[in-house]
C-alpha cells in the first residue's frame, strides 16, 4: 500500500468533514430552535405545566367533583388541615361526595413552584369560600401541595394547610 495515497484519502475525508460541519451545525441549530435550549427554559416549561396542574386541581375542587379531584391524588394522598389533623384521600372524597363540604371559590396569590426532578412543591396564599355542614366559611391559608411524577403523570401526594392571619 502506498503511504502517500493513504494520506491523500485521509485528507479528502477530513476536508469533506470540514465542509459538511457548518451544514450540520445549521441543521442542529434549526432543530434545536423549537426546543427549550437551556435548563432554565426547561424549568420554565415545567413550572408552567405544574401551575396548570395546580389550577386544574383547584377547578376540580371548586366543581366539588370527587372523581375529578381523585385523579389528581395518589392513592395514599393525605391532607393536613390547619389544626394539624390528618385526613386521607377516601375520607376527604367521601365528605365532598356527601355534600357536607363544598367549595365555591379558591383564589390564590403569591404562588411559588419549586421543582426537583420528578418532585414539585407548590405554595400559595389561598382564600377559600365554601360550606361545611351547612355553615358558610371563608378561610385564608398558606397551602402547600407536593407533586410527584410517576409513570409520566404528575399527582399530588400531600397537601398542607396553615391558617394565615394578616399582621
Amino acid at each position: 500500500m502506498n503511504l502517500h495515497s493513504g494520506r491523500t484519502i485521509a485528507i479528502v475525508h477530513a476536508t469533506a468533514l470540514l465542509v459538511s460541519l457548518p451544514r450540520l451545525m445549521i441543521i442542529t441549530i434549526f432543530f434545536a430552535a423549537g426546543l427549550p435550549s437551556t435548563a432554565q427554559d426547561r424549568s420554565s416549561v415545567m413550572q408552567e405545566q405544574i401551575l396548570k396542574l395546580e389550577r386544574d386541581f383547584g377547578q376540580a375542587i371548586i366543581k366539588n367533583d370527587p372523581d375529578a379531584i381523585g385523579r389528581f391524588l395518589t392513592d395514599d394522598w393525605i391532607i393536613i388541615d390547619p389544626d394539624g389533623g390528618v385526613i386521607d384521600k377516601s375520607s376527604f372524597l367521601a365528605v365532598i361526595r356527601s355534600g357536607a363540604l363544598s367549595h365555591q371559590a379558591m383564589d390564590s396569590e403569591d404562588v411559588r413552584v419549586l421543582i426537583y426532578g420528578d418532585a414539585a412543591a407548590v405554595t400559595a396564599l389561598t382564600t377559600t369560600k365554601g360550606k361545611y355542614m351547612g355553615q358558610e366559611f371563608t378561610s385564608q391559608e398558606r397551602a402547600t401541595d407536593m407533586f410527584v411524577k410517576k409513570d409520566g403523570r404528575w399527582q399530588c401526594i400531600v397537601s398542607q394547610l396553615t391558617r394565615f392571619a394578616k399582621k
